[in-house]
């Protein structure tokens, strides 16, 4: 005998669906990471931008072997170094690092005018360098122990490479400096300031994205207190420009961050007028 109930044929559509959603369920997530990395661009490069810095400096007759600068905390990896070394050209030997990083030359000595060869400036690199506490640079100076010297230690984050580099030494003009000379006799009699300037330009350096530039000003007179000011959007970040009687080498240096390719210089004003040894340096991230 039929009673006439039996069990109920699936008409519920919420029941039909279930099989689907627990697919939808197992096929979203994949879906959902293929389209994640289908819409997210690429990671970009960190651009290069201003480190740790230092400015070691001793006076003539002050001086002493090996020049060591202060230690300053330089990032592990990723960074690349720059150092400059501008005194008596018989300390010619290279610099050397506590990370035991290898430096290159970049170009040839620049020999000051004026001193009968006795001094030059000399620029080095280290490109991916180590780093890390305590980092410190020396030059050993074999030839005049207790000379004068400058050497700016700056390090540039996430720089692997130096896009560019120009190296120049403008002097004042010859009617500049016939008129600076008259001026300084002029203030020589009346006891007044040397107030003569000159605006000195460097070379030019292009990048092709962003980048740090790093602009060195090594002035060339006998004087033991001047300016040094840097136009074209750099600020200065380290200067030995107030000298003590026994003289020094005087030295400015000046960074930019730029976002952009692009072709840069930078033009300096100085007081009282004299020539000087330009550099400008262009890093970039590798």
């Amino acid at each position: 005998m039929r009673l006439g109930f039996s069990l109920p044929t699936c008409r519920n559509p919420a029941s039909r669906l279930m099989p689907l959603a627990a697919l939808l369920a197992f096929a979203l997530p994949a879906c959902a990471a293929a389209s994640i990395f289908d819409v997210v661009p690429a990671m970009q490069q960190t651009p290069p931008t201003l480190g740790s810095h230092t400015l070691l400096t001793q006076s003539e007759g002050d001086g002493s072997s090996p020049a060591v600068t202060s230690s300053m905390h330089t990032q592990d990896t990723g960074s690349s170094l720059l150092v400059l070394v501008a005194g008596h050209a018989d300390n010619d030997a290279e610099p050397t690092d506590s990370f035991a990083n290898t430096w290159k030359r970049v170009g040839e000595p620049v020999v000051y005018n004026g001193y009968d060869g006795r001094f030059n400036a000399r620029a080095y690199i280290a490109i991916g360098a180590r780093g890390g506490k305590h980092h410190t640079v020396q030059v050993v100076k074999a030839g005049s122990p207790n000379g004068e010297i400058s050497i700016p230690f700056i390090e540039i984050a996430h720089a692997g490479k130096l896009q560019d580099v120009a190296q120049n030494y403008p002097t004042p003009g010859v009617a500049a400096r016939a008129a600076n000379k008259l001026a300084r006799a002029w203030q020589g009699m009346v006891g007044s300031p040397d107030s003569t300037s000159t605006l000195l330009t460097s070379g030019t350096v292009t990048t092709t994205g962003p980048a740090t530039l790093v602009a060195v000003w090594l002035g060339d007179a006998y004087i033991y207190s001047m300016s040094a000011v840097p136009g074209d959007g750099f600020k200065v970040i380290d200067s030995y420009l107030q000298l003590p009687p026994n003289s020094g080498v005087q030295c400015a240096v000046a960074i930019k961050e730029v976002s952009q390719a692009g072709t840069y210089s930078v033009t300096w004003n100085g007081t009282p007028a004299q020539g000087a040894i330009l550099w400008l340096f262009a890093f970039q991230a590798p």
